[in-house]
């Protein structure tokens, strides 16, 4: 039989059949012994085939992934872990104050989509709670993204209006749903379908940062044919598996013009006749994308070095 991983707590997976039964896997030994270079061989939106083994239920077989989504593993450095697999688009819920989302971590999370070619747009939750100030820094980042065509939707979770509008974008789709503790992913579920009941964190007064309330990725059922993802908030975006070379490729304002740079192998730093930092220089590309992709690179190389090591 068939299905799709809906949550894996690292030793159960709960995956959910044509039938629409839900059934509690674990994970076959062989399947288990595979050198997979994660630190989870299956990830949530994985199609798998089960079958009864004694006294269980087991995943035999992962099925090939139309695309994934990963990042450095938060709890073992420089090792991967899948995020999500077969996801149809991804939304970054983000806000602009308590907590605020820097541009630096959206640049991230928006890189890693290009990379594995998932269609992304930026949600900004909470406008019901912004003042004059925090309206200006939301101006600034949408002058930062929707000129590069990134979406950015406005939103409310207490607004039934703005709750509609999402619920049309999320039709027949597996989404993705990611960003900072705190940003509001959960109230966000909860107000698409109330039966659910997400448990709702608060904001540390502290720190201004969010208290985790999702434990593990888990795929929650709209309806038959949309499906969120919701994860857990993520602090640090930690990026992998990348050649330095090919970051700039992951911007998209670079990528259209990166083939005018002089060297095929630009780094777009202190090279000459660099047309990724020309154009910058020409108002086209914005100052603050150009910084962060710097910021990357440059934290990228201790990874990056760290591989060149071990291979």
């Amino acid at each position: 039989m068939q299905g799709i991983v809906l949550k894996s707590t690292g030793s159960w997976y709960e995956v959910r059949l044509a039938s629409g039964d839900v059934v509690d896997c674990r994970l076959k030994g062989k399947i288990r012994l595979l050198e997979l270079n994660t630190t989870n061989p299956i990830a949530v939106g994985d199609l798998v085939d089960i079958e009864n083994e004694d006294t269980e239920i087991v995943i035999s077989k992962i099925h090939d992934r139309k695309n994934y989504i990963v990042r450095e593993s938060p709890k073992k450095k420089y090792a991967r872990h899948i995020i999500a697999a077969n996801v149809d688009q991804l939304f970054l819920i983000v806000t602009i104050a308590s907590p605020r989302t820097s541009t630096g971590f959206i640049d991230r999370f928006l890189m890693t989509a290009e990379a594995y070619h998932i269609p992304a747009s930026i949600i900004i939750n909470k406008q019901d709670t912004y003042d004059e100030k925090a309206l200006e820094k939301q101006a600034e980042m949408l002058e930062i993204y929707e000129p590069i065509g990134y979406p950015c939707h406005l939103i409310s979770a207490l607004d039934s209006n703005h709750v509609k509008f999402l619920e049309d974008l999320l039709q027949n789709k597996i989404t993705l749903f990611s960003g900072h503790s705190g940003v509001g992913k959960s109230t966000l579920i909860n107000a698409l379908n109330p039966l659910l009941d997400l448990r709702v964190g608060e904001i540390s007064n502290k720190h201004d940062k969010g208290i985790h309330t999702t434990t593990f990725a888990e795929m929650i059922i709209l309806n038959n044919d949309t499906y969120i993802i919701d994860t857990p908030g993520i602090k640090e975006f930690g990026i992998m598996n990348f050649e330095l070379e090919e970051i700039g490729q992951y911007f998209r304002e670079f990528k259209a013009v990166m083939n005018d740079c002089q060297f095929n192998n630009c780094l777009h730093l202190e090279e000459p006749n660099c047309a990724v930092k020309n154009a910058m220089e020409q108002g086209k590309i914005h100052p603050e994308r150009y910084f962060n992709y710097v910021s990357i690179l440059e934290g990228y190389r201790e990874n990056f070095n760290y591989w060149e090591r071990k291979s």
